[in-house]
């Protein structure tokens, strides 16, 4: 049986590739000997913008952390971590990047590998470069990828945009998966949440969720909201997400607009099991982005066979089917996402789109990963 070793966040670190790698680790056990090696400080937490970096969920998909040597931050932990990878001699090293504060670690312990492993090193691409890039940020990703011999790209946008950080290795796709494990609840349950929330029982719920950076344009949807709010008086806004810019930014749109009661924040990490409800009690979740490249946020709603309307940037426009499984919107401002909210409306009168949802997901490349792998095996002989 062949060997990889992967290099990635799990558990107990929290957000979407955490859950990535979990998800993959699980795939790549059935066909392979994965060994997952984890890090044991992921961020300094003078650099870490919300309240922990770790899952305190009551339910995770897995409680599995595989081996927690890596620090991001500790020199003598990469040496480490590449003596490691050299005893257990793996067929393929996976090292999955997804941001450039991880540069200098990835490219020491990719270059203490590179000469006992050539043709063996993958990085796994979920972004190329963050969505808020700097010049510090480009200058760590050249740095972090240098020494990679190939790449397996998770979308169209990181594919097109690998080559300007790359020699032309070879470049490999695949999709994230769709995180739909999370137990769901009643339709009873649903309404008496509604109500919890300050919502009435039969009101209409948008759906904003996940950390709140500038680059996901809340504000944008709270301006929008305002307008749609004025014409429907049903409609109702959650947002559900850690703050990481301030608060009273987005609260004074919401003063300005005068839709405090209409508007439910709740300014947390959203744990695990509070998911279902609170994506099942709304309508659509929007998804005003300014930039991105895949979304996590996607896949849960998809999870959950929930729409979105999701501006058209980046990637995201590959990972839908518009007008049927969700509705793409031009330009992040607050005319085009009203107008993609009413249009949303309009349509759910006769598309049904939580039947196109499990089409799409039935169809998600994520579930042939391992077949990729197999590929990549073989060319790395």
């Amino acid at each position: 049986m062949k060997k990889i070793a992967l290099i990635g966040p799990c558990h107990p670190y929290r957000g979407g590739n955490a859950l990535f790698i979990a998800h993959l680790y699980e795939a790549l056990s059935k066909e392979f000997e994965v060994e997952l090696i984890n890090y044991k400080v992921l961020y300094p937490s003078l650099l870490f913008p919300g309240t922990t970096q770790y899952d305190e969920s009551d339910e995770h998909f897995s409680d599995f952390t595989g081996k927690r040597m890596i620090n991001s931050m500790g020199p003598f932990s990469w040496w480490r971590t590449a003596r490691y990878i050299k005893k257990m001699n793996p067929d393929l090293v996976v090292i999955d990047w997804w941001q450039p504060f991880f540069g200098p670690s990835n490219r020491a312990i990719s270059g203490m590998l590179r000469k006992h492993f050539p043709n063996k090193i993958l990085f796994l691409t979920e972004n190329v470069i963050s969505h808020e890039a700097r010049k510090i940020d480009k200058f760590l990703t050249k740095l972090g990828l240098k020494h990679a011999d190939k790449f397996l790209a998770l979308s169209n946008i990181v594919e097109k945009d690998l080559p300007q950080y790359s020699r032309g290795q070879k470049i490999y796709r695949s999709e994230l998966p769709i995180f739909g494990w999370f137990k769901e609840h009643e339709k009873a349950e649903i309404q008496a949440e509604k109500e919890k929330l300050g919502f009435e029982k039969d009101s209409t719920v948008l759906l904003f969720f996940g950390y709140v950076r500038r680059y996901k344009g809340l504000d944008i949807l709270l301006e929008a909201f305002a307008d749609l709010a004025a014409q429907r008086d049903d409609l109702r806004l959650l947002v559900a997400g850690e703050f990481y810019d301030d608060p009273k930014f987005y609260f004074d749109i919401i003063e300005k607009n005068n839709i405090g009661n209409k508007v439910k924040v709740i300014n947390q990490y959203i744990a695990n099991e509070e998911l279902a409800k609170y994506f099942q009690l709304s309508e659509v979740v929007v998804m005003p982005y300014r930039s991105g490249t895949q979304s996590g946020i996607l896949n849960i709603a998809y999870g959950y066979n929930k729409p979105a309307v999701i501006t058209n940037v980046g990637g995201f426009a590959e990972f839908i089917d518009d007008g049927k499984t969700a509705v793409l919107v031009a330009k992040a401002d607050k005319y085009h996402i009203a107008a993609g909210v009413r249009h949303y409306f309009e349509l759910a009168k006769t598309v049904d789109f939580e039947n196109n949802i499990r089409k799409r997901v039935a169809e998600n490349g994520f579930g042939k990963i391992a077949e990729v792998f197999k590929e990549i095996l073989k060319d790395s002989e």
